[in-house]
């Protein structure tokens, strides 16, 4: 009798068989079987004698939402943890995975682009060569680096005055570029040592780093590092934080990564990403002994020297940036989702200082590789960055690009006579806009080697 008043009920309208809710849900039967096992969408009802599944019409809802999920790709557990959310923190989960998938993409779009360019170039060097019957002549410069990061590209060949790329001045009221400028390498530039007609000159990196614990902070979990061949900033979070960004930075300080002229740029892309994932795997050691090491971890922006070109490493919300003829250009991109909501024109800069609570990182450095509410381990980005004899580069935490704008940061930075001054400058800036979290900052000259 209890079996008849089910199947009556279901007839009813109260409940519906598994083949009417796959019609009405868009999913196969099969794929309902499926997620009802994975426990993403139970049935209402499953008849005890003969195993039929009957499910409520109340549940299309979320059975159409597991069904788009699945078709922009996110992965089952995700999808789980989604669809057990109220409405707006689900919202916000879906945002933060897309903007992950994004910035994969745009990664692996880039370094397809680069490898194109190199292997173009090369295919053009192959050409100009004896064994072909034509001249030698004198070798193009590369004026792009290429790059494996998501959003930059090299620039070709330009002045100090006039960068050339997808760089824009910050403080222009215009959105800040995602490449940097390119350059001439170690050949220079028109007006510099090294510039048309002098050949290429020997250029070496002059640093200087600084980290405050702020004004609000009780302990400072920013690290920062400036040495002849290595420039670094590390924000760490939460229980380990201060371990994870000494742990990341200390990763770098011995790498022998590469030299140009033994190393192709292939070899150095390659390198330089090995050199972060032995970064990443410090972080995963420094904060194993923590309670939750999934929720501890540090952002990391670094440039590595190797003797006519940077290696770029960066992950998380720090930031760099290259004053190059008195223009100052970002040269990161943000792993935030406020940066993702800039991006996709959901939130506007200047709606960006209203935002509640805590940077919320789509990635990071974390201590273990599996999903944490406030970021995602995935491995940094890398490109190699072409430079000229007078730049100037600046790598900062939130902490000072938070609370001074793009302005005073450029201020700052370029009425510095030497590094040591341009880190003291911008620290005192961000004491005096209240520095509510640490600051790290680090700033380096590309100067002419004497």
């Amino acid at each position: 009798m209890a079996r008849e008043g089910r199947a009556m009920g279901a007839a009813g309208g109260e409940l519906v068989t598994i083949g009417e809710f796959a019609r009405l849900s868009r999913l196969s039967a099969k794929a309902l079987r499926r997620y009802d096992e994975l426990g993403l969408l139970r049935p209402a009802l499953v008849d005890p004698v003969n195993g039929y599944r009957y499910y409520d019409p109340a549940q299309v809802e979320g059975a159409r939402l597991v069904a788009w999920l699945r078709r922009i790709g996110m992965p089952l557990n995700r999808i789980g943890r989604v669809v057990a959310l109220d409405a707006g923190a689900a919202a916000v989960e879906i945002r933060a995975y897309w903007a992950r998938v994004e910035s994969e993409t745009a990664a692996r779009r880039d370094l397809a682009m680069y490898l194109v360019d190199h292997l173009s170039a090369e295919g053009r060097t192959m050409s100009r060569m004896p064994d072909n019957g034509e001249s030698t002549g004198k070798p193009e410069n590369p004026g792009s680096a290429g790059t494996a990061r998501s959003g930059g590209c090299g620039g070709s060949a330009g002045s100090a005055g006039a960068p050339t790329g997808l760089g824009v001045p910050v403080g222009l009221g215009v959105p800040v570029g995602l490449g940097a400028p390119g350059g001439l390498g170690a050949s220079g530039g028109p007006g510099l040592p090294g510039g048309p007609g002098a050949g290429p000159v020997a250029l070496a990196i002059r640093g200087a780093a600084l980290t405050d614990i702020g004004v609000v902070r009780t302990a400072n979990q920013d690290a920062a590092f400036a040495g002849p061949q290595l420039l670094a900033v590390a924000d760490g979070f939460g229980e380990g934080g201060a371990e994870a960004s000494a742990a990341a930075i200390g990763a770098l300080k011995p790498s022998t990564w590469g030299r140009d002229g033994v190393l192709s740029s292939v070899d150095l892309l390659n390198a330089l990403q090995d050199t972060a994932d032995s970064a990443a795997g410090a972080v995963r050691d420094a904060v194993a002994p923590c309670e939750t090491p999934d929720g501890s971890g540090t952002t990391l922006t670094a440039m590595l020297w190797t003797g006519s070109r940077l290696g770029l490493v960066h992950i998380g919300d720090s930031r760099a940036y290259l004053l190059r003829g008195g223009e100052l250009f970002r040269i990161t991109h943000d792993h935030s989702l406020v940066q993702s909501m800039l991006d996709d024109g959901s939130l506007s800069p200047e709606e960006v200082a209203s935002q509640p609570g805590p940077a919320l990182l789509l990635k990071a450095l974390v201590g273990e590789a599996r999903p944490a509410a406030a970021a995602v381990a995935c491995r940094p980005d890398v490109r190699l960055q072409e430079v000229l004899a007078g730049d100037r580069y600046l790598l900062c935490s939130d902490g000072l690009s938070a609370v001074v704008d793009a302005a005073g940061l450029r201020a700052a930075v370029a009425a510095a006579e030497d590094p040591e001054e341009a880190v003291r400058r911008l620290v005192g800036l961000a004491r005096e806009a209240g520095a509510p979290d640490n600051v790290a900052c680090a700033v380096a000259d590309v100067v002419v080697e004497e």
